[in-house]
């Protein structure tokens, strides 16, 4: 067998295997959804060159509604998690929104995700591991990213998280 032939042959397995992003959302039961109007004089993203720079985003449920209260107070470790994986759901729906094809990422940059929580709560990194588990579970590689995880006495509307995220796409 010719070397070409061969190497084609072996990264067919591969390429069948292969999923988008829609497609690994799809397998894990997450629906994206389209993001709301900002409340007020802002965008939800950025795209300067390569780049695009989300808003910060809440933990947005199917249902519009948000998780809200304090870790620490009202909620745990666990509900925080989940709450931040919304954020990132949110944040990949205005992801989407803005560049059409969430298959033109070629890296997750940065992540900021910001805790409601007390002030002798210090469990952060493991509330915000809510969305860069999905973030991974989503692009593999290209999904590990820099970041920052830190608490706050509050946010908006009581709100508990705000994420926001810095993506490099292709052209």
């Amino acid at each position: 067998m010719k070397p070409i032939l061969l190497i084609a042959f072996l990264l067919v397995p591969f390429l069948v295997n292969a999923q988008t992003p829609e497609e690994k959302l799809e397998a894990l039961g997450i629906a994206l959804f389209t993001p709301a109007k900002p409340v007020a004089n802002y965008v939800k993203a950025v795209r300067t060159g390569n780049l695009v720079f989300l808003e910060g985003h809440g933990p947005a449920k199917a249902d519009g509604t948000y998780i809200k209260g304090k870790l620490g107070k009202d909620l745990t470790v666990e509900e925080g998690y989940e709450a931040s994986r919304n954020a990132a759901i949110a944040l990949l729906s205005s992801l989407k929104a803005e560049i059409g094809d969430l298959s033109k990422v070629t890296r997750i940059v940065k992540v900021k995700g910001m805790v409601n929580c007390t002030p002798d709560f210090y469990d952060q990194p493991k509330v915000i591991n809510g969305c860069s588990d999905l973030l991974v579970e989503v692009f593999g590689e290209k999904g590990k990213h820099a970041r920052a995880a830190v608490g706050k006495v509050s946010l908006p509307s009581n709100i508990a998280v705000e994420v926001e995220m810095i993506v490099e796409i292709a052209d």
